[in-house]
């Protein structure tokens, strides 16, 4: 086998690879969980951590640290910012949340459409059995 035929069989399998409709719905999965991740920082970082801060007495999260110092004697420190993990804490619940209630959602439509699917069987079998006796 030539290097020719090689190439052409990897450049088809790769072109097939890439062309199967799993691949695509990935690829626009996470074009739109990209979208989407944006969308829920935003709302987290701009709308529900400043309420919170508010309610908490004008506390800014991003602010939030913990600063230790080197107690070897070095002039650096250690620097934890524990507000900006609340932050994606909440960031994860907010999307997590999302995506509860996108798939509760979507089962309860599909239980629907099997439901609608089933009563037009019955009706077309019931149908079907009342021609045959005439």
């Amino acid at each position: 086998m030539s290097k020719s035929t090689k190439k052409t069989g990897f450049v088809q399998e790769f072109k097939t690879f890439i062309n199967q409709g799993s691949v695509m719905d990935l690829a626009v999965g996470m074009v739109m969980g990209t979208a989407f991740s944006a969308i829920v920082n935003s709302l987290v970082n701009d709308i529900v951590m400043p309420a919170v801060g508010i309610l908490l007495g004008g506390v800014s999260f991003t602010d939030l640290r913990l600063v230790i110092p080197n107690f070897l004697g070095g002039n650096t420190e250690a620097v934890l910012n524990y507000g900006n993990f609340i932050q994606n804490v909440v960031n994860f619940l907010v999307i997590a949340l999302s995506l509860f209630l996108v798939i509760k959602f979507l089962n309860r439509m599909n239980e629907k459409t099997k439901e609608a699917a089933e009563k037009a069987k019955k009706a077309v079998a019931k149908k079907s059995t009342k021609t045959t006796k005439k």
